[in-house]
């Protein structure tokens, strides 16, 4: 390693140890400030309006989606659009929480007087205890004294970082007080990995016969290869004299059929007018049609003695209305759960 590389990684754990740091101090710094702040929002009957300006801005945005997507209504309020009619977007029943880390940035102050008027309380996160943002909020959550990470001490690093912090801490709390489940989570995230997993269904993967391969009992392989060929799917459910499912062929049913035959001495003739009933595979897997395609996914995964591609799917009485490929999932949004829960939400 060059003295170069070593240099890059020397800063990046400088940075990282500095804002560690700070993440402790900050929280050795909480106090009741913090609990007021949490009672302010939850009595809050409208939005939490979010604002800040530059660096402070974009934490500002990232809390207000962050609680938007748990429970509490939030909207970003660019300061500087705000005095110029923006502040439009504030009513009676809202709050205001504004991000400012010297807490005497021009464009948060001149939306502070309009807003009080209003009667909006504000909550404050600023490094300034004695600022003008600060004498005019509700409640302030004061930063930790603390240096930023760059050589000068100028660019917003560790006090964003705990700007962040804060804000991750307040939907935590309020999440947690709201009593937010991972079902209300899904709700707001359906196309997220967990609102997959909690509100997908088998049967939303499916598209009626097109996906639905079915041959009789009394079916000859050939019949039954039609029908697996016809549908791309990869195999076919069998079906005795009410409809149920009985059985199941498959791609790799076929090699070890056709093999089968041959090595007996038969022929590849032979194995196509041999009855499926005698081939099948008896008894196979399945899934209900309004089971969780999540659930499908892992019952395909955990199949033993090895994974499976292809699972018929039934209704309540045991009919099949549809066959489930792997890649469906896939397709679907669905990772592989060898590993571990998938976390793109």
């Amino acid at each position: 390693m060059s003295a170069e590389q070593r240099s890059f990684l020397d800063t990046a754990r400088r940075v990282l140890d500095l804002e560690a740091q700070a993440i402790a101090a900050q929280r050795d710094l909480l106090d009741e400030s913090f609990i007021t702040a949490c009672q302010l929002i939850l009595a809050c009957h409208g939005r939490v309006i979010v604002t800040g300006m530059g660096k402070s801005g974009h934490i500002a945005q990232k809390i207000a989606a962050s609680l938007t997507s748990t429970g509490t209504a939030a909207h970003f309020l660019h300061p500087a659009e705000g005095v110029h009619g923006d502040l439009g977007v504030i009513h009676r029943s809202d709050l205001l929480l504004a991000i400012s880390q010297s807490g005497e940035t021009n464009e948060i102050l001149g939306i502070l007087g309009p807003v009080k008027h209003i009667g909006v309380p504000v909550i404050a996160i600023t490094g300034n205890a004695g600022s003008t943002l600060a004498r005019n909020a509700s409640v302030t959550l004061l930063l930790a004294d603390v240096p930023e990470a760059d050589p000068h001490n100028l660019v917003p690093t560790t006090t964003t970082t705990l700007t962040l912090a804060i804000g991750d801490a307040l939907t935590v709390a309020l999440m947690e007080s709201r009593q937010f489940t991972p079902a209300d989570f899904a709700v707001f995230h359906p196309q997220g990995m967990l609102g997959k997993r909690l509100t997908l269904h088998v049967h939303d993967l499916l598209a009626g016969a097109e996906t639905n391969p079915v041959v009789s009992l009394e079916a000859s392989f050939g019949e039954a290869l039609e029908v697996i060929t016809k549908h791309m799917l990869g195999g076919t459910s069998v079906v005795d004299a009410d409809g149920k499912l009985a059985g199941i062929i498959t791609d790799g049913d076929i090699r070890r059929i056709i093999r089968r035959f041959v090595e007996k001495g038969g022929t590849v003739r032979e194995a196509i007018t041999a009855n499926v009933a005698e081939l099948m595979t008896r008894s196979p897997s399945f899934v209900q049609s309004d089971a969780l395609a999540y659930d499908a996914l892992k019952m395909m995964e955990n199949h033993q003695p090895r994974p499976i591609f292809l699972l018929p799917v039934v209704d309540t009485l045991h009919r099949p209305v549809g066959m489930l490929h792997l890649h469906s999932l896939v397709q679907a949004g669905f990772k592989s759960t060898a590993n571990g829960e998938s976390s793109d939400r």
